[in-house]
């Protein structure tokens, strides 16, 4: 999953999940690594050069904002980088803002339009369901939860 803050990755961790947090700086994965010196999370990796390893190892991926605050190709490659860390029957699972082709990129972090959600599949991952939501607000934000699963 995604580190960010480590928030998600502790609230999993401490349901009894397995968990390996990245992100695409190492800078948050340290931040995460102070904030939890006790976790049983591990914080690990720029998710941009994984470890070989990774390669489809995870049966679930929570991914929230980290390809959002890419620009261009590099958002791209991450989502596909991340859409390969699936393993054969996992699930990934992205919260993304969206946004409309034809809409302004906006502010950072940058939402996804659907062609660029699409970037998250490889071979051997689908996208199995696609929700569009509006959260309520002054101004109401478009959202992707977009649920992807390895094939096996």
């Amino acid at each position: 999953m995604a580190a960010g803050y480590g928030d998600d990755a502790e609230l999993l961790a401490t349901a009894g999940l397995d968990v390996t947090a990245f992100d695409i700086a190492p800078t948050a994965i340290a931040r995460c690594q102070a904030r939890f010196p006790d976790s049983t999370a591990r914080y690990e990796a720029d998710v941009l050069s994984p470890p070989p390893g990774w390669s489809r190892a995870f049966d679930f991926i929570f991914e929230a904002y980290t390809v959002q605050v890419l620009p261009g190709e590099a958002r791209a490659a991450c989502a596909r980088t991340i859409g390969g860390l699936v393993a054969p029957g996992g699930t990934l699972l992205v919260v993304a803002r969206s946004r409309r082709l034809e809409d302004p990129e906006g502010l950072m972090p940058w939402p996804l339009t659907r062609d660029e959600l699409d970037a998250f599949v490889v071979p051997g991952l689908e996208l199995a369901r696609l929700d569009e939501i509006v959260e309520p607000g002054d101004p109401p934000i478009p959202r992707f939860v977009a649920e992807f699963v390895g094939r096996r």
